[in-house]
């Protein structure tokens, strides 16, 4: 999410953006997590609007000591199978063990390492959190996940095992898990990368490297960054960045870290602010959100598929309006699904079954705000769709972890 972004919402706020007149419910953090399974019945769970999932459990933002949400990312134990909510909030990092969602256990908190953000992100690679943060020099903090096993008595007040002071802010952190590097993106812009992509060596994860960067198309919003197998040829094997630079896609060759090469970049009809992108499993499609299209133009959630099956020569492929005007956010894919983070309308499901013909189709959500379904920067900041369990984990900006799963 973007500064300039919300002082923008800021005063359409203030305008009175709604989508009906009644008066709204306050869907401020209580500090009442619901702990019990909570069935989407009639098109609810309990107060949240729902279709097809089920509501496991919840953890408020105030149990957890923090003033807002925002990224999130999961964690299996190897060992043991135990599964892990690792929450964004705006002063630190929450650990919260969701295995037995009758009974959560909040294990602790590790704190901002410098001053508190309302962007914090957090990706893992060999069982170690890296996160990172738009705080003024915080660097990235690398936290051994293990330790979680042996908390005896939460919640607890935890330490980063290192902190890597390559750079001072960032706004996202990519880990390309088969190569071993991270990618902060989105740091200083007046850095030796204008705000572009720092190149690290985590295989040694408690000893990062530097190995360059890549800060020709400049200021880069987030990336993802594979070890390319799709139907490009040309580009097998490659390691391959995909970043929404704002005002553009750039496509860029990591693969020799001291010459990183620009592939191709292609912008879109009705930009206002590429922001981020997830490939298809076969990585032909990639699917992108523009954070400020729904603001400035008044479109419903508006998704936009690319065909990347030439990467020398991108194309829009087709292009999906959602059924409200909440602003989308992240989206990863899963098998043939598409999990978007859609802020004020919640967490919405698209079938990506016939994207090939074009289509794409809402198959089901869940809304933890109740409050409205406008163009505003509340709601779900992200989310994490990738347990084996199938438990789906939420942050909300303005009331915590939410924990979901398909219905039977």
């Amino acid at each position: 999410m973007k500064k300039i972004a919300l002082m923008l919402l800021t005063a359409v706020i203030a305008l009175g953006c709604s989508n009906d007149d009644s008066p709204a419910p306050d869907n401020s953090d209580d500090g009442n997590p619901i702990l019990g399974f909570t069935p989407c019945t009639d098109g609810l769970a309990g107060q949240y609007p729902c279709d097809g999932f089920d509501l496991l459990a919840r953890l408020s933002l105030t149990e957890m000591s923090a003033g807002s949400g925002n990224d999130i990312w999961g964690w299996t134990d190897p060992t043991s199978g135990t599964e892990y909510a690792l929450v964004g909030l705006d002063n630190g990092t929450a650990f919260v063990d969701i295995t037995d969602t009758e009974n959560l256990i909040f294990l602790g908190k590790l704190a901002s390492q410098t001053s508190s953000s309302p962007w914090r992100d957090i990706k893992v690679y060999q069982n170690h959190a890296f996160i990172g943060s738009e705080a003024n020099g915080h660097g990235m903090q690398v936290f051994d996940l293990t330790q979680l096993r042996n908390v005896t008595n939460p919640p607890q007040t935890f330490a980063a095992d290192m902190v890597y002071t390559g750079f001072g802010n960032s706004h996202n952190i990519v880990i390309n898990e088969s190569s071993g590097f991270a990618y902060p993106v989105g740091t200083n812009r007046n850095d030796a990368f204008n705000g572009g992509v720092h190149f690290v060596d985590i295989s040694d994860p408690l000893n990062p490297t530097a190995a360059g960067g890549y800060g020709a198309s400049g200021y880069t919003h987030d990336a993802q960054v594979v070890s390319y197998s799709g139907p490009d040829a040309d580009y097998a094997g490659r390691e391959i960045l995909i970043g929404a630079n704002e005002a553009f896609i750039v496509i860029v060759d990591v693969t020799d870290k001291a010459n990183p090469t620009p592939i191709s970049q292609l912008q879109y009809p009705n930009l206002r602010y590429t922001h981020q992108g997830w490939f298809t499993i076969d990585q032909r499609y990639f699917i992108l959100g523009d954070e400020l299209d729904e603001v400035d133009f008044g479109f419903n959630s508006r998704t936009l598929v690319f065909d990347f099956s030439d990467l020398d020569n991108p194309v829009l492929h087709t292009t999906y309006s959602g059924p409200t005007s909440a602003i989308d956010h992240n989206g990863y894919v899963l098998g043939n699904r598409y999990y978007l983070a859609n802020y004020t309308a919640g967490i919405r499901v698209l079938d990506l079954t016939n994207i090939g013909s074009g289509t794409l189709e809402e198959v089901g959500f869940f809304d933890t705000y109740t409050n409205n379904n406008t163009a505003a920067f509340e709601g779900v900041w992200s989310l994490y769709p990738y347990f084996t369990s199938g438990k789906i984990i939420i942050n909300d900006i303005n009331s915590g972890l939410f924990i979901i799963e398909a219905s039977n």
